[in-house]
């Protein structure tokens, strides 16, 4: 059974920065695309990046160049580093597995002064 557990959520300054993880079970993980989608109250999931196998990115023109995405294998973990943080970029978060079709339960985060 595949499991994605997403930590790392938090309150944050405009213009700070935080870290997200996304441990993964159950699947090997080092064969497959992973990606983080958020959303905010009142408006659609969106994707926000992707990361493949072979550790190529794909990004959200809203992030590109203040967030990257990037992979642990041997930690079976997906982080996102999201840096110049704007109150835009308050959503709830998730990790998301393409091939299983496989959502984390999402964490929260809020960018206000």
């Amino acid at each position: 059974q595949v499991q994605l557990v997403e930590s790392g959520g938090g309150l944050v300054q405009p213009g700070g920065s935080l870290r997200l993880s996304c441990a993964a079970s159950g699947m090997i993980f080092m064969f497959y695309t992973m990606d983080w989608y958020r959303q905010a109250p009142g408006k659609q999931r969106e994707l926000v990046a992707t990361i493949t196998r072979g550790r190529s990115t794909n990004y959200a023109d809203s992030v590109k160049g203040r967030f990257t995405i990037s992979r642990d294998n041997a930690k079976n973990t997906v982080y996102l580093q999201m840096n110049s943080l704007q109150p835009e970029d308050t959503a709830v978060y998730y990790c998301h597995s393409t091939t299983y079709d496989v959502w984390g339960q999402g964490t929260q985060v809020t960018v206000s002064s």
